[in-house]
């Protein structure tokens, strides 16, 4: 029987062989260290985001008005407000306004085609002209024949036809300058004009329709172009049950909460109590005006009123304020954002500013407060960049 081959089996004893395992290791050691190092150093190396300052978005003010005394509901009204059309019918062809636009007292919002009462007017124009050279020729005549009259040279009835002739011509001259006059008013009844400084709250006709004063309105032809109203003449109308009315005067201070801000309460007075009550609602009709200017009062938003009654402890709140450091806007005027700074990333936010107190901005749209913005914000921002804050 053959013995096995075991030599296969046997451990190499040769110094040699051994070294070579030891040079081996010491590789691997030296190729995780430097791995370990080059990682370090990458952290250290690569971009961690931009080291900004930041600051929160204080507020101040608010809080709804304090239960006590008589309230009632109501919406906000504009005392002066038109809805604005053209005296003449015809196709409108110019419209410059749309919503929101402020206008000016006499400022042109609005024309209708007026291609046949500019040639109304012109035709006017040549014969009022016709007709002063006529009376200039007959004032002539008249002055030659006083002349002739007082050398006896034509007799005194042709005098007085002279006479009469100069004063026909006068007549007609004056005719055709009240034509001259009509025409010119017919022209600019072309022009639909702004009746008072305001801001167009709708547009109620486009360019290329049919408008017309709304006594001759009818089918397609729209009988208004603009709605116009003064919101510096804002006000409340609600309607307080009569059982109450008693104890409502004029000039009662009142407090103003709007359904569209709840937390916020604005300042106002009872301007008028309507002499009559509304017998199917069992109402009388109270106007407040609101003392407390904003501009995001609109017109028909819906209102709360609490009537404060003397002798009644009811605060005196600030509208809410929305303010952030002048440093944080960025953008200018024109487009005015700010930097805001959520999970260690900036995002850009378009606000709407008011008026600056000091070292910081009213932001009456964009925030609702206690956001983080950057301060003075660094080139090269944009939308999602990583940043650091700095404490």
């Amino acid at each position: 029987m053959t013995e096995p081959d075991l030599s296969s089996l046997r451990i190499d004893r040769n110094p040699a062989l051994a070294a070579g395992g030891d040079n081996r290791l010491r590789v691997l050691v030296v190729s995780a260290v430097a791995l370990i190092v080059l990682a370090i150093a990458a952290w250290w190396l690569l971009p961690k985001g931009a080291r900004v300052r930041v600051a929160l978005v204080e507020t101040t003010g608010g809080g709804a008005a304090v239960a006590g005394g008589i309230s009632a509901n109501g919406y906000v009204v504009a005392r002066t407000k038109a809805s604005v059309s053209a005296k003449l019918p015809g196709r409108l062809e110019y419209l410059g306004v749309t919503e929101g636009t402020p206008v000016r007292d006499g400022q042109i919002i609005a024309r209708i085609e007026s291609a046949d009462f500019e040639a109304a007017q012109s035709a006017a124009l040549a014969t009022e002209g016709q007709y002063q050279i006529e009376l200039e020729q007959a004032r002539r005549d008249l002055e030659r024949a006083r002349r002739l009259r007082d050398e006896a040279v034509i007799s005194t009835s042709d005098l007085e036809d002279a006479e009469t002739a100069a004063r026909i011509a006068e007549a007609r001259l004056a005719t055709a300058r009240a034509q001259v006059e009509l025409a010119t008013a017919n022209l600019e009844n072309t022009r639909i004009r702004a009746p008072f400084d305001g801001t167009v709250l709708r547009k109620d006709a486009e360019v290329g329709e049919m408008v017309a004063p709304s006594s001759a309105g009818g089918g397609l032809t729209r009988t208004a172009i603009a709605t116009i109203a003064d919101l510096a003449t804002l006000e409340v109308e609600v309607d307080v049950n009569e059982a109450y009315i008693a104890q409502i005067d004029n000039g009662q201070p009142t407090r103003i909460t709007l359904d569209a801000y709840p937390d916020t309460s604005f300042s106002g007075r009872v301007r008028q109590v309507v002499p009559t009550a509304d017998r199917q609602k069992a109402t009388v009709q109270v106007k407040v005006s609101i003392l407390d200017r904003d501009p995001r009062i609109l017109p028909e938003m819906g209102a709360r009123v609490v009537f404060v009654r003397a002798g009644d402890a009811v605060p005196v709140s600030a509208p809410r304020r929305v303010r952030v450091p002048a440093a944080a806007v960025a953008g200018g005027a024109d487009d005015p954002a700010v930097w805001v700074v959520r999970d260690q990333r900036v995002s850009k936010v378009s606000v709407e500013l008011g008026p600056a107190d000091g070292e910081r901005v009213e932001v009456r749209r964009g925030l609702q407060g206690g956001e983080q913005v950057v301060l003075e914000p660094p080139p090269g921002l944009s939308e999602g960049t990583k940043v650091r804050v700095q404490s």
